[in-house]
């Protein structure tokens, strides 16, 4: 068991390195188009051909052909017209990429625009939040609604999948809950209607994991749905709720059932609210230990204890964190908000 048990912790730890190196041995030609590969390989083996020549001293071994300086002009003709191949191709795939990473440079700042901004605090609550994506753009999304009647929403998914792609799902399942929620902020709703939408217009191989809080300011009631998501944490009183999963991811089968769930949120407790990216980050063998210690902190640095949790040797997705804190005389708030 200890010797299994080292295995794991050494693959945790060298399994980003080996894929990394892997990824640049081989990505480099396996991500270009197909046309463009091929030209670069035959650049290539015409570069290793003239060395064969000269190595042989022959174009067509075992006959010794050509006969003296011929041999070498035919040799240093086939190697700079293969050296000039393969960095045509891989000079024009460099620019490509350079192309591209400015493009995810460009969504990377557009999708921070598209992020909660930076706002007055709920009267008698304080929300912070983290996101850092794993890639340039990352599939976490998540948002802060202000409602009528002294609502809020909290709404968090998790898409499938990194990069691009995952992103521009989040974009949509983002523009999805706003517009709902400003005809009918019922999480329930929420969830059913996101669920259709995704099956019909996103890819099959494509899901997300999401939450949506409702909460009444006034009362700190709390109504939770939970698509196959990370268990929210409600904290107080020095004890812990889990607002476990009341349905399947969005996206997977149309007529999936969502049920929604009923918590409070007291006064000096907190609500938190992540990604799978985050725990997976946590190194150690109690990670939820851990998590539930940076919980009962009282020094007011709830965020900063999260933040430090994660370990860039673990890190291998997007991580978020959403941290509500109810003051402790948040009636007195209440009545004056």
């Amino acid at each position: 068991m200890q010797l299994r048990a080292l295995k794991t912790r050494l693959d945790r730890f060298t399994g980003p390195l080996r894929r990394a190196l892997q990824y640049n041995v081989n990505s480099w030609l396996r991500e270009m188009p197909r046309s463009k590969r091929i030209v670069t390989w035959v650049g290539i083996l015409l570069q290793g051909y003239a060395i064969y020549c000269l190595w042989s001293r022959s174009l067509v071994w075992p006959f010794i052909w050509p006969h003296g300086i011929l041999l070498y002009v035919f040799a240093w003709l086939f190697y700079v017209f293969g050296w000039w191949l393969m960095n045509a191709m891989l000079s024009s795939e460099f620019v490509r990429k350079t192309q591209l990473e400015a493009d995810q440079i460009a969504a990377r700042q557009i999708q921070q625009t598209l992020q909660p901004a930076k706002q007055d605090q709920l009267p008698g609550y304080e929300v912070e939040t983290f996101y850092k994506p794993f890639r340039e753009v990352g599939g976490d999304y998540f948002d802060v609604i202000e409602l009528a009647n002294k609502r809020t929403l909290f709404a968090i998914a998790d898409v499938s999948g990194k990069g691009m792609p995952a992103a521009l799902l989040a974009a949509n399942i983002q523009a999805l809950v706003r517009s709902i929620a400003n005809l009918e902020a019922d999480p329930l709703a929420m969830a059913r209607q996101i669920n259709q939408h995704l099956c019909r217009y996103s890819p099959s191989d494509r899901f997300a994991t999401a939450v949506f809080i409702l909460l009444s300011r006034e009362t700190g009631e709390l109504t939770c749905v939970n698509a196959g998501h990370n268990a929210p944490i409600v904290f107080g009183s020095g004890s812990a709720t889990e607002l476990e999963a009341t349905g399947m991811p969005l996206g997977l089968f149309p007529e999936a059932a969502y049920d929604a769930c009923q918590a409070l949120l007291s006064p000096g407790g907190a609500l938190l609210i992540y990604t799978d990216g985050f725990t997976d980050s946590i190194s150690g063998e109690n990670p939820e230990n851990r998590l539930r210690d940076a919980l009962a902190d009282t020094s007011g640095k709830t965020m900063l204890l999260l933040k430090s949790l994660v370990d860039p040797h673990f890190n291998e997705d997007d991580v978020t964190i959403l941290l509500v804190k109810r003051d402790a005389d948040a009636a007195s708030h209440s009545r004056v908000g």
